[in-house]
């Protein structure tokens, strides 16, 4: 089975490749908020950028921009709509290198409307990926696998 790759251009001019990435949460899954927001439990709502198939359910991966509602947390949390990060998934990872990465639990960091990280500090480990493409979690996580 072949591995789809996009072709992107880097910051430096070079063409370079990129795996597709491994999507192992569906619209529906339950993941854990490992920042210090007050938000417990989170369920993906709505997938950005997700594309589409008929009969298929968008999933997310790690680093992508995902809408949760907060099931569990402070009562002015519960019951909202958030923008939240995804910072670790049980399906495994595979990276460039061949190496895979799995986590024990599915994870992510709420944002605010404006674009900052609501809480200011991440607990556990972040993927690499997801650092990559958010800048601003980097300074808060305590260790990037």
């Amino acid at each position: 089975m072949a591995v789809k790759k996009s072709r992107a251009v880097s910051a430096r001019g070079i063409l370079e490749y990129r795996l597709r990435g491994s999507r192992g949460l569906p619209v529906g899954a339950n993941l854990i908020c490992t920042d210090n927001s007050g938000a417990k439990l989170l369920r993906i709502v709505q997938v950005a950028k997700s594309g589409g198939r008929l009969r298929r359910l968008p999933s997310a991966k790690v680093g992508d921009l995902v809408t949760v509602s907060v099931k569990k947390g402070t009562p002015d949390l519960k019951n909202k709509l958030m923008k939240a990060i995804i910072v670790r998934q049980r399906f495994p990872i595979r990276r460039r290198d061949g190496l895979r990465v799995v986590f024990e639990d599915n994870a992510a960091v709420l944002m605010t409307p404006e674009g900052d990280l609501k809480g200011t500090e991440v607990k556990g480990p972040v993927a690499k990926e997801a650092v990559d493409l958010w800048p601003k979690l980097s300074a808060l996580a305590s260790s990037v696998v």
